[in-house]
């Protein structure tokens, strides 16, 4: 019912654009973000990518290690960190940390979660975990990187642009691909929803949650709407020029960023506007919460709570409109020192309005084709940090060798731990995934043979997962 809704909605605009002569003829039909089939019937036809920018604490929220609790205080032999890197570690003074917190079984599957965590637990059958997550970076900027485009290096398209390249877009009024902050900001900045080599049109839009939704997209005074069709049009034919002579399709990619900015002056606005959401909704994601109190240290001030929670609510809302992808890009979870108070703070901030994303794409019919993400770069370490400027241990280093991912919805088997470490969640032991086997289940999930969806550049056909990845099939339902 919500789809035929929504495209009887974004049917009625453009036709009511076309009448008033404000539409291109060609907006609807043609261009780089047209809707395109992908390889085979896909699970999944929308994503929702939260991303925890520093990395949070997986033996502390996802993977309980009793054995690592017991081993407080204590060394690890030598042999297991020699010829290993770490950030800020001292590793002659190092010693295992066990976790402060306890962890439940939620329900019928019984999958474990930290008492951090009661609202995403109770979301704990929808949700497919994967313990046994690695990677190749211990610094945030690379691993940012690799963990949002396959590669460790500048230059490469993100998850989201590779989806609104080899789909298009549902959605004829807003980007296919939108991105959404809160906190201090990522270390990657906008590398982690860039698009890389692929054509502009595929790159992440920033969004706000008031105000203009985007920068400098309302005329300026004096200028109407019939005005602004005619320069554009204008504007049109010269760049088509440009594009026939240079057969450049940057040039293209331009000409349908000024059409789709003209068309998102009337969707946009109407999308950050919750007033219309029902009391009970706003009250479920805690729109409006306050922190009580709270800090983070490292984080982004007063009124992280309620941007966080009313990006979760705008999230459903784009996606309810036909947005391909939105990624929801918080920092920081980089809690070198301090932990228990920063993941205290960032968990009170996301565990609710996360849950109640899931509730309510599900209580709409939309959690079974949307998949929900939960990603960060890396993990934190099962030692305590332990620089010599501390004067306490109290949080951990970065950890790439073993961390937690999760999704949900999707097509995705719910109530599902695939993966698991060792007994202090040093090092993956069964079904480890790595980054690349990440991207590639989730191009699976949208149809994708991830060997097959590519893109050529400098005379190679480059794809998400470089030259790497396999399918986890345990994560599917």
């Amino acid at each position: 019912m919500h789809h035929s809704l929504r495209g009887a909605g974004m049917l009625g605009l453009g036709s009511m654009l076309r009448s008033e002569g404000l539409l291109a003829a060609d907006a609807e039909t043609t261009g780089a973000l047209a809707p395109k089939p992908p390889h085979f019937p896909p699970a999944a036809k929308r994503c929702i990518y939260i991303f925890l920018a520093g990395a949070p604490s997986q033996v502390d929220l996802f993977d309980p290690k009793p054995r690592l609790n017991e081993l407080d205080g204590q060394p690890l032999p030598e042999s297991m960190t020699r010829d290993v890197r770490f950030a800020f570690i001292q590793k002659d003074s190092a010693r295992l940390a066990g976790s402060p917190y306890t962890f439940q079984r939620y329900g019928q599957s019984g999958m474990e979660f930290s008492e951090l965590l009661p609202h995403i637990g109770s979301c704990a059958d929808d949700i497919c975990m994967i313990r046994s997550m690695h990677t190749d970076q211990f610094n945030h900027h690379p691993a940012q990187l690799l963990m949002n485009t396959g590669v460790e290096r500048f230059g490469r398209p993100t998850v989201g642009s590779w989806l609104a390249y080899g789909l298009g877009s549902e959605s004829m009024n807003l980007p296919a691909y939108v991105v959404l902050t809160a906190g201090r900001g990522a270390s990657g900045g906008a590398s982690n929803w860039a698009s890389g080599f692929l054509p502009s049109s595929y790159q992440g839009v920033l969004f706000r949650r008031e105000g203009d939704p985007v920068l400098n997209l309302a005329n300026p005074p004096g200028v109407d709407r019939a005005l602004q069709r005619r320069t554009l049009d204008a504007l049109r034919e010269l760049n088509e020029s440009d594009r026939s002579e240079i057969l450049d399709e940057e040039i293209a990619s331009r000409i349908h960023a000024y059409e789709l900015a003209f068309r998102m002056q009337a969707a946009a606005p109407e999308l950050v506007d919750i007033s219309g959401e029902s009391e009970k909704t706003l009250e479920m994601y805690g729109v409006g919460r306050g922190e009580n109190g709270m800090r983070n240290d490292g984080g982004g001030g007063r009124g992280e709570f309620n941007a966080f929670a009313t990006n979760c609510l705008l999230a459903r809302r784009l996606v309810e409109r036909g947005v391909r992808t939105v990624a929801l890009v918080h920092a920081t979870w980089d809690h070198h020192e301090h932990l228990d108070r920063g993941l205290r703070f960032n968990c009170m901030m996301a565990d609710q309005p996360v849950a109640a994303l899931i509730k309510d794409l599900k209580e709409r019919g939309m959690l079974d084709d949307t998949l929900v993400v939960w990603a960060s770069e890396f993990g934190r370490t099962p030692l305590g940090e332990n620089r010599p400027s501390f004067e306490r241990v109290t949080g951990r280093d970065h950890h790439p060798f073993a961390f937690t991912t999760w999704m949900a919805g999707g097509g995705v088997r719910g109530g599902n731990v695939v993966g698991s470490t060792d007994e202090i969640g040093w090092h993956t032991k069964d079904d480890p995934v790595h980054v690349n086997d990440f991207h590639a289940t989730l191009l699976h999930l949208f149809g994708f043979d991830h060997e097959e969806l590519t893109y050529r550049f400098k005379g190679l056909d480059m794809r998400l997962t470089d030259v790497a990845g396999k399918v986890v099939e345990k994560v599917f339902a």
